[in-house]
C-alpha cells in the first residue's frame, strides 16, 4: 500500500535587538522581548493553534488512520511554555491520541553539526530528554535543523543510537534515483533515511495560494491524484514542511486547513495510507545505501548550507561563535547557557546572506545582511567577554582539554555509577519482596497406619 509520512516543524526565532557597539561590556541582555512575545503569539493564533486543532480533527474523524510527525526546537518549546500555553496543551492532545510521533533534532535549531560534534551530541541529548519529559516518549527519529545531513553527521547520529534521520531529497545527491523509497547511511546501514519529496512538499508549503501557479486552485483530490500517478514501484511518499506554513506562509483564508482536513479521505478513497517516521522504518526496506559527502538541507535551490555560511561575514560569525564552545561546554553558567542556544540559531545566520534566494526573507529589525553581521558580531563580542572572564584565553589548549577530557571520563564513571545503583536497588528490592512473602508451611504428613494382625 502506498504510504504518506507527514512531517511538521515548529521552531520560534529568537529575536536579537538593536545593540550599539558602546554597549559591549556595559550590556548583556540581548533580546527585543516585545518582539519575542508578540511573534510567538502571532503564530500561534494565525498558525499553531487551528492547525494542531486540524490535525486533532483528521486523527479523530479517521479514527486513527491518519497518522503525523513533529519536531520541536528545545528554545522553541520554552517559549512556547511561556507565552502560548494553550499550543503546548494541543500538543499533549495530539500526543494522546497515539498517532503523532514526536522526533529529536538540536536544541537551539542551530548548525552546531557543522562545527563541533560534542556541542552537537549535547544538544540533541538535551532536546530529546526535554521531549521525553513534557510528552512521557524518548524520540527514536532525528532530524536535523533545516533537514542538514551528510555522511558524517549520518555517522553521529547512529551512534547516538536513532534509528532513522528525515532529510531532503535534493536532485544533485538523488541523482536518477526516486525520494519514494527507503534508503539508509552509507556509514551504518542501521541508520535510515526518509527522503523529502521537495515538489509535492512546496506544493502545500509555499505555492498553494499562489494564483499565478499554474496548478492554482490546488484541491485535496486532485493532489492524491497526483501522488496515486506515481509509478506503482514507488511506495512511499514524504512530505515535510514548517507547521507555520499552514496560517502564515498560507492564510487561513486560502482555505489550506479545509484543503488538509480532505486529505485523509481522498487518501482512503485511492488506498493511500499515512504512517509516522518510525512506521515506516518498521514497514519498508531500505533499497540502497545514500551517498552525502558534503551536507545538503532543505533550503533554497541549491538544497545546501549557503543560504547560512555562503558569504564571508557568516563564515566568520560562525567561526567566532564556535571559537568559544570548548570553554561554554565547560561552564554550568545558565544564563551563558541560554545566550549559547540563542545565538547559535541559524536564523541568525540566514540574516546575513546576501544571495538571491527567490523566496521573501523578512530580516526584522536589519536594513541589510551587512546591518545583521554587524549587530550580531557587537552580540558576539560581549558574549565572548563573559566567556573568556570564567576561562581566560590566556589558558592553553592542553589544559583545556585536560579538562574536556576529566569532564569526559566523569561523566562517563557517573553514568556506570548509575546502572550499578539501578542493578543493586533492583536486586534489593526483590530481596524486599522475596522477604515479604510468607513462606507456605511444610505438609503435615501422617504416619501410616499399621494393621493389627492377631498372632
Amino acid at each position: 500500500m502506498r504510504t504518506i509520512c507527514l512531517y511538521f516543524e515548529i521552531h520560534q526565532i529568537i529575536h536579537l535587538k538593536r545593540y550599539r557597539f558602546f554597549e559591549i561590556g556595559n550590556d548583556h541582555y540581548y533580546y527585543d522581548d516585545y518582539a519575542n512575545e508578540t511573534g510567538i503569539n502571532d503564530v500561534a493564533e494565525r498558525s499553531y493553534i487551528p492547525a494542531l486543532k486540524a490535525l486533532i480533527e483528521m486523527v479523530e474523524k479517521s479514527e486513527g488512520a491518519f497518522k503525523v510527525a513533529l519536531s520541536i526546537s528545545g528554545v522553541a518549546l520554552e517559549q512556547l511554555e511561556i507565552h502560548a500555553p494553550a499550543v503546548i496543551d494541543l500538543l499533549h492532545q495530539l500526543n494522546d491520541t497515539g498517532c503523532c510521533e514526536f522526533l529529536a533534532e538540536p536544541y537551539s535549531h542551530g548548525l552546531s553539526s557543522l562545527a563541533n560534534e560534542d556541542c552537537f551530541r549535547e544538544e540533541v541529548k538535551r532536546q530529546a530528554a526535554k521531549m521525553k519529559q513534557v510528552f512521557g516518549k524518548a524520540p527514536k527519529v532525528f532530524r536535523n535543523s533545516s533537514l542538514i545531513y551528510s555522511d558524517e553527521i549520518g555517522a553521529v547520529v547512529a551512534e547516538m543510537g536513532f534509528k532513522g534521520v528525515l532529510t531532503e531529497g535534493a536532485k544533485h545527491v538523488l541523482g536518477w534515483k526516486s525520494p519514494h523509497y527507503l534508503y539508509h547511511s552509507n556509514m551504518n546501514p542501521n541508520l535510515k533515511l526518509l527522503l523529502r519529496d521537495f515538489r509535492l512538499s512546496d506544493d502545500i508549503s509555499l505555492r498553494f495560494s499562489n494564483s499565478e501557479w499554474d496548478e492554482y486552485p490546488l484541491f485535496a483530490d486532485t493532489y492524491m491524484d497526483k501522488i496515486n500517478a506515481l509509478p506503482p514501484e514507488e511506495q512511499l511518499i514524504n512530505i515535510f514542511m514548517e507547521l507555520s506554513a499552514l496560517g502564515v506562509a498560507q492564510p487561513l483564508s486560502s482555505n489550506i486547513l479545509e484543503f488538509m482536513k480532505a486529505l485523509p479521505e481522498c487518501a482512503k478513497a485511492r488506498g493511500i495510507s499515512f504512517a509516522t517516521p518510525s512506521e515506516v522504518i518498521a514497514k519498508f526496506k531500505s533499497v540502497s545505501s545514500l551517498d552525502v559527502p558534503y551536507p545538503m538541507s532543505w533550503t533554497d535551490e541549491e538544497r545546501d548550507t549557503s543560504c547560512w555560511l555562503g558569504n564571508a561575514m557568516q563564515r566568520e560569525a560562525f567561526n567566532k561563535l564556535y571559537s568559544v564552545a570548548e570553554r561554554v561546554h565547560l561552564c554550568d553558567d545558565r544564563r551563558i547557557k541560554q545566550d549559547w542556544d540563542y545565538l547559535q540559531a541559524s536564523n541568525n545566520f540566514r540574516f546575513m546572506t546576501t544571495k538571491n534566494s527567490g523566496v521573501g526573507l523578512n530580516r526584522g529589525i536589519y536594513e541589510s545582511p551587512y546591518d545583521a553581521f554587524t549587530n550580531y558580531m557587537n552580540i558576539l563580542a560581549d558574549f565572548m567577554k563573559r566567556v573568556d572572564a570564567l576561562y581566560p584565553v590566556d589558558v592553553e589548549n592542553e589544559e583545556l582539554n585536560a579538562l574536556l577530557t576529566t569532564i569526559h571520563n566523569q561523566g562517563e564513571e557517573i553514568e556506570t555509577l548509575k546502572k550499578e545503583l539501578a542493578k543493586a536497588q533492583a536486586a534489593q528490592k526483590k530481596e524486599r519482596k522475596a522477604a515479604a512473602t510468607p513462606k507456605a508451611a511444610p505438609a503435615k504428613h501422617s504416619k501410616p497406619s499399621v494393621k493389627k494382625t492377631d498372632q
